[in-house]
């Protein structure tokens, strides 16, 4: 990958600037946003905005928040990549639970090199997306974009395909895994309540779920083509 610096930034560097992406993309992230995503204090994110800086990753300008430089872009990917191949790993290899790989593999993510991502990528085949339905990030550092929207935002009616689904609960995970409400299960939506946010969804085997408004928001789909024998 392009622009990654020659030594590789400390462990806590690393988790700042893969919590700057998380929290706003190619945008700003703000020190609140970054504070409790890493949990930390926001006096701590603001010191390491200043160091982050310095080392070329973001740009900051106070009360503005961060924004990653090209060269921090590059580094995101980077530890993105290795991630979500080492969720992937987990999940299909060593028989962790989806909602159990990510903390692992934060773990993990710091204790290999980049020689070791690029063999169990080649290992796992060059998966696309992780268990959750997150793009891997390519060995060059592009990154697959959002074309999904939230099951929320879906019409009466549409047929759709689940993407991804947000990492942010560990119980709304294991909710959905018993369920089947997986990447790859394809939906027929059957109600959408403004009034509640509830969304009744009904799964292939016909078996219909009501989805509160968290678990609707956590969810995201994408129209799936209706084939020719109309289901």
């Amino acid at each position: 990958m392009s622009e990654v610096p020659d030594v590789q930034p400390s462990v806590s560097v690393g988790d700042y600037v893969k919590a700057v992406w998380e929290t706003a993309g190619s945008g700003a992230a703000s020190t609140k946003d970054v504070a409790e995503r890493l949990s930390v204090s926001p006096a701590s994110v603001s010191n390491m905005f200043v160091r982050l800086q310095e080392m070329g990753l973001v740009r900051h300008e106070r009360y503005h928040g961060a924004s990653l430089t090209e060269r921090g872009r590059a580094e995101a990917m980077r530890l993105l990549r290795r991630h979500r191949l080492i969720e992937t790993f987990l999940l299909e290899h060593l028989g962790y639970s989806w909602q159990d790989v990510h903390r692992e593999a934060e773990r993990l993510e710091h204790a290999v090199s980049d020689d070791f991502t690029e063999r169990l990528a080649q290992y796992l085949g060059h998966p696309e997306h992780d268990p959750h339905g997150d793009p891997i990030p390519t060995a060059e550092g592009t990154l697959e974009p959002e074309q999904s929207k939230p099951l929320k935002d879906a019409r009466t009616g549409e047929r759709v395909r689940i993407s991804r689904v947000a990492q942010g609960d560990n119980a709304v995970l294991a909710y959905l895994g018993e369920r089947g409400l997986v990447p790859g299960s394809v939906l027929k939506v059957r109600e959408v309540r403004d009034v509640d946010g509830v969304v009744v969804v009904e799964d292939e085997s016909g078996e219909a779920h009501s989805l509160g408004e968290p678990l609707a928001r956590s969810i995201f789909v994408r129209a799936e083509q209706v084939s020719r024998t109309g289901r």
